[in-house]
């Protein structure tokens, strides 16, 4: 097992599968390895084996095989690979700061009662490894704007077509529409969207600025779809200061948030009515949606929409309050502007006040999985938010950066409850004011 393992932690990145089934092959015969990694930008299916088999292996189908394996217990069944059923030993592993990873041994025979947990503790070092690995095997010149633009702008088409189903959904379901009707209101569904996707490949350069009330009016057109044959009531506040400009960018996560965090409301059952609500201040744009519904939607939810990541991306704050029986209120607050970082010479006058939050835990010593928790935010997202503060205090650790912190007298005074720095909510309104 050691011998293993060292073979396997001094292969090259792209040489570990094969590493892997070598140190393997006597005691658990097998033709291939498939690995399904979130932690590759580039590629997240690696295979090593038989070309023929390993070459027909989907990304649908290890997807598939993902749900039936628990991280750290092996799995030994039939699966569905290459388009067949197949013997399989599966494993996953999802170290501090990864995203996971799942192994799917083909096997050809019998093997010892010892192969799957000797297997999974292999994998378990050589994901933790690959991750080490990764950064260093990306090319310096991978359009890593490109890639996140992509992705926002695939997060925007999930949404919107979640909106279009749930929308449909209502139709079909509605019993005040007879069939011609309620065809005709489906072809008419499909035609909006349609045309909105087609939008998206409009050549035309995106705005830097739009109109608030322009904004808030896209919002409200956006979801007019749930509440038209939903059953579900959806009202708007009225926008003040409708003719101010903010930054694009802001305006469009907001939309993505808003509608993210209704089709969660939607998906809890129970829900009659949602309130959207957006407010413009000098600083900062704060949205707030309330639900009737059961009151148990906690902010784990939300990650689903990736909507916590898309608020940390800008340095704002999504903050959950649910009561029991009285509905939920999400609130999401997005600065307008950048932070000021003119701080003279005070050391961590250079961080934003998302990497300030991030700094307050590595001061109390709090690893990635932690500090997500308590931030709502991805593991993803802490790394990335780690990596930043130490390229800003020009630091080689998380040991470094928080005695930095400790010598400038940061934090002030403890703040680390629940989730720090979260702007304190209003108290959630009775029925008389929900309705007003």
């Amino acid at each position: 097992m050691l011998a293993a393992a060292g073979q396997v932690l001094r292969a090259p990145l792209r040489q570990i599968l094969a590493t892997l089934s070598e140190v393997t092959a006597d005691f658990l015969p097998h033709t291939a390895l498939v690995m399904l990694s979130g932690d590759c930008p580039k590629t997240p299916m690696w295979a090593h084996g038989d070309a023929a088999l390993v070459g027909e292996v989907t990304t649908v189908e290890l997807t598939r095989l993902s749900t039936l394996v628990d991280v750290g217990t092996p799995w030994v069944g039939e699966a569905t690979l290459a388009g067949s059923p197949r013997p399989v030993l599966a494993v996953a592993s999802a170290p501090s700061g990864s995203a996971g990873a799942l192994l799917a041994v083909l096997t050809t025979g019998d093997h010892p009662a010892a192969a799957p947990p000797v297997v999974q503790a292999l994998w378990d070092l050589v994901t933790s490894r690959i991750l080490d690995l990764l950064p260093a095997a990306v090319p310096v010149s991978t359009p890593w704007i490109a890639n996140s633009e992509r992705a926002r702008v695939i997060a925007g088409l999930t949404d919107a077509h979640a909106t279009t189903l749930t929308a449909l959904l209502g139709v079909l379901r509605s019993r005040g529409l007879d069939d011609r009707t309620a065809r005709r209101t489906a072809v008419d569904l499909v035609a909006s969207a349609m045309v909105e996707l087609r939008a998206t490949d409009d050549d035309d350069p995106a705005p830097h600025e739009e109109v608030v009330g322009d904004a808030y009016g896209r919002l409200s057109d956006m979801l007019g779809l749930l509440s038209r044959y939903g059953g579900v009531a959806l009202d708007f506040s009225p926008v003040a200061c409708r003719n101010r400009l903010i930054p694009a960018d802001i305006a469009r996560t907001a939309r993505a948030v808003i509608r993210g965090t209704v089709l969660t409301m939607l998906e809890q059952g129970g829900v009659n009515r949602i309130r959207v609500c957006w407010e413009v201040e000098d600083t900062e744009l704060r949205s707030t949606v309330r639900d009737d519904g059961p009151g148990t939607l906690a902010a784990e939810a939300l990650t689903v929409h990736r909507l916590t990541d898309r608020v940390a991306a800008h340095n704002g704050s999504l903050h959950v309050d649910s009561v029991p029986e009285w509905g939920t209120i999400v609130t999401v607050r997005l600065p307008l502007a950048a932070p000021d970082l003119s701080h003279g010479d005070q050391p961590l006058g250079v961080l934003n006040p998302r990497e300030l939050d991030v700094l307050e835990h590595l001061v109390n010593g709090h690893r990635n999985r932690v500090i997500a928790e308590h931030l709502h935010i991805s593991e993803h997202t802490v790394k990335f938010h780690v990596a930043k503060i130490l390229k800003k205090l020009d630091v080689d650790s998380r040991g470094e950066a928080a005695a930095v912190a400790r010598a400038a007298g940061f934090p002030a005074e403890p703040s680390l409850v629940g989730s720090p720095n979260l702007p304190a909510q209003a108290a959630w309104p009775t029925p008389s004011r929900f309705t007003s």
